[in-house]
């Protein structure tokens, strides 16, 4: 058994495979003051919900874009696992050259998601992340990572609107629109944030698309994928579980040896 955990700045993202199929996955918001202990009690917890056991011995790959979250999850998985985490990150296995100026600058999340999505499409690819930040990551034909860009993120947008605009409320988004043309304040910010970041994922997947003049696949991912990639004229697939899927591909790329493991 493997657990897989991506930990962003607003969710993590815990998967938990045998072989290669992912037998339970959980989002959980990201709190930064969360103990080795406090993690060791939730994981068992999440576990038993799912009539799963949280053994010692069981590995563990991270990808983590939170610093200060580093040293707990290592202790976590030391404490309660037994085993020395494989941390996505400098110096491991991805099977991907990384063409950053500086490659320590790309969020691990990044380079997780660019390999799954390589693996999936055997091709040139474009990865599009709805996260905290909604970020475009760019693969060649021949699994090179070439960079990117980073936009604000859905939610973002949204609180910034409530927190500098005194008259409009803080809104959730859960569905689109029924017309552009919105009858009320709720609908109309509804219909900018959808409609408008539709807009901004298909204006940058194009300008990449004329950039490297050759056929593209776009993958979507994130919490909000389903949502926004059904209103754009570009993103072909959407893959909510791309970053474990990444994850447990790099960690067996990167599968320790016995000794190796505590």
């Amino acid at each position: 058994m493997l657990i897989v955990m991506d930990v962003g700045n607003t969710n993590t993202v815990i998967g938990v495979y045998d072989d290669q199929k992912l037998i339970s996955d959980w989002r959980i918001r990201t709190e930064k003051e969360t103990t080795a202990d406090e993690y060791g009690i939730l994981l068992r917890n999440l576990f038993q919900s799912q009539n799963l056991t949280l053994e010692p011995g069981t590995d563990l790959v991270i990808s983590c874009v939170v610093p200060p979250m580093i040293n707990t999850l290592d202790k976590f998985s030391r404490r309660y696992l037994q085993v020395k985490p494989l941390m996505v990150g400098p110096g491991i296995k991805t099977g991907m050259p990384i063409y950053y100026d500086n490659p320590k600058e790309v969020g691990a999340d990044r380079i997780v998601n660019s390999v799954a999505a390589f693996e999936q499409v055997k091709g040139p690819v474009i990865v599009v992340d709805f996260g905290t930040a909604t970020t475009f990551d760019v693969v060649s034909g021949l699994g090179e990572y070439l960079g990117g860009v980073i936009a604000p993120g859905v939610m973002i947008s949204c609180e910034a609107l409530f927190q500098r605009a005194s008259k409009l409320p803080r809104v959730e988004i859960f569905s689109k629109p029924k017309s552009i043309i919105a009858k009320d304040t709720i609908s109309s910010m509804n219909a900018g944030i959808i409609y408008g970041y539709a807009g901004l994922v298909d204006g940058i997947v194009r300008r990449i698309k004329e950039t490297l003049k050759e056929p593209m696949k776009v993958i979507a991912t994130g919490g909000l994928a389903c949502l926004i990639a059904s209103e754009t004229q570009t993103i072909d697939y959407v893959n909510d579980y791309l970053t474990l899927e990444g994850l447990r591909i790099i960690y067996n790329r990167n599968r320790p040896k016995k000794e190796e493991r505590s």
